[in-house]
């Protein structure tokens, strides 16, 4: 199983072309705030219009990532189940959230606009889903998996960059909620 979810990972990062980037660095200011992206919604969105009083929450996903949808194999179920208690959960802590696709390699595909808006649709997304088109936003902060969270604070600093938790990981002695842990101390 170990094997497995190590194959999927690989598969993940081969998927992007944005992974040869440095990731930003708990404490450095939130890049691009005012790129504008496209929404699932048609709606033309930047980081600044998406924060909340007390900061944003950008979550790099795709559609086709198995630790974001979910394995066939009935592995690890994927972290997309749990974005709309994510979104609950930013929302009730004053924080803008958005997702962020940023795969260039199936955009002509799986990960075209049009199977976005299906997926959102779909998964009854509460989180605006957006375009990064040539994966910009992506090389800016450094993203190199999905999902991959960046928080910031209320003054656009980095305060947490990582994973939604550990449940990916079969050896885990126990479930730690990295991101909520990081969201409840903001």
């Amino acid at each position: 199983m170990r094997k497995l979810v190590l194959l999927v990972l690989a598969t993940c990062l081969m998927t992007f072309s944005f992974s040869q980037h440095e990731t930003l660095k708990p404490g450095v200011k939130m890049p691009m705030v005012d790129y504008k992206m496209e929404a699932t919604t048609g709606d033309s969105l930047t980081l600044k219009g998406i924060k909340g009083m007390n900061g944003t929450l950008v979550i790099f996903s795709c559609n086709t990532c198995p630790f974001v949808v979910g394995m066939k194999d009935g592995g690890f179920a994927g972290w997309e189940k749990d974005y709309n208690a994510i979104a609950d959960l930013a929302s009730a802590n004053g924080l803008g959230v958005v997702l962020v696709n940023s795969n260039e390699a199936k955009r002509p595909g799986e990960d075209s606009m049009e199977e976005m808006q299906k997926r959102a649709e779909l998964m009854q997304y509460k989180i605006a889903y957006v375009l990064d088109k040539d994966s910009k936003l992506a090389d800016a902060f450094g993203a190199k998996t999905t999902p991959h969270v960046f928080l910031f604070n209320e003054n656009d600093e980095l305060i947490y960059v990582g994973s939604i938790d550990n449940t990916w990981d079969p050896k885990r002695k126990e479930d730690i909620p990295y991101l909520q842990n990081a969201i409840n101390n903001l």
